[in-house]
């Protein structure tokens, strides 16, 4: 299988487990709701270990900067459509910018692997 293709689904994989492990870090309610505690860790362990296969096809600097951006993009959309929050124009405009930089990083680096 080709080893880009791999990395870029073990990062796409990483990216849900932690939104997950997010969403049920809200759920947790500062860590004493024992069953949202626990999937937390074991979302984020998960996305941590699929991290780790991404960066056999493509550089830290790279996966991170996708694996943190698209979190957050991801995490926030959660927030408005689950948990009912209110993002203000700021918020959005920040997330925007995060979204191009990843949309300009994966057209025009020459240090993302096609």
């Amino acid at each position: 299988m080709n080893p880009v293709f791999t990395a870029y689904g073990a990062l796409g994989g990483a990216i849900v487990l932690e939104v997950i492990g997010t969403t049920l870090l809200q759920r947790s309610e500062q860590f004493t709701r024992l069953l949202p505690t626990a999937g937390m860790v074991m979302f984020y362990a998960a996305s941590f270990y699929l991290l780790t296969h991404a960066l056999k096809g493509m550089p830290l600097g790279i996966a991170y900067a996708m694996w943190g951006g698209l979190g957050i993009v991801l995490t926030a959309l959660i927030s408005v459509f689950v948990f009912k929050q209110t993002l203000d124009l700021a918020a959005l405009s920040g997330i925007a910018l995060i979204v191009a930089g990843v949309v300009v990083m994966n057209t025009l680096s020459g240090s993302v692997s096609h």
